[in-house]
């Protein structure tokens, strides 16, 4: 099935899986759905501490939307669901050097291990099943992308 507007308006947990749409971009969706988080995070700060908990919700419901919408379209983990790629991108965002410098290369970083997926991540991918294993994958990649930034961040 190739998802549509219509796909993604039958549930509300389809719009939310493809990123409000992003996620039917026709080439890289996973990096659109990742661009997204970007202008998310700046409406998110100044929440504080209560930022966290805003995206521990986002990643609990991406649990819940990942695994409706992969059901609906018989795709453990279809390129176009791209909630995963939002919430975990936020987990990375407030580790980057708060410069323009710093958000690409975490954007770099974090598509960089979504999309390579060195151990463990690729194990994970393919043996847990559902919005967990979705959402596991990336929260996984954004891991991987931390380290690297807090490794680096005091040459940035």
């Amino acid at each position: 099935m190739q998802p549509s507007w219509s796909f993604l308006f039958q549930h509300p947990a389809h719009l939310l899986a493809f990123g409000l749409g992003s996620g039917l971009a026709p080439k890289a969706p996973g990096t659109a759905g990742t661009l997204v988080a970007l202008p998310l995070y700046f409406l998110l700060l100044p929440l504080g501490a209560w930022y966290w908990l805003v995206v521990a919700l986002m990643l609990l419901i991406g649990i819940w939307a990942c695994g409706v919408a992969g059901r609906a379209l018989g795709v453990h983990d279809h390129g176009g669901i791209v909630w995963d790629e939002i919430a975990a991108f936020l987990l990375v965002l407030p580790f980057a050097p708060q410069n323009l410098v710093g958000f690409i290369l975490a954007f770099g970083l974090f598509r960089l291990f979504d999309i390579w997926k060195p151990f463990p991540i690729r194990w994970f991918d393919v043996r847990v099943p559902g919005g967990i294993g979705v959402m596991l994958d990336d929260i996984l990649a954004a891991a991987y992308a931390i380290l690297c930034l807090m490794g680096v961040a005091q040459w940035l």
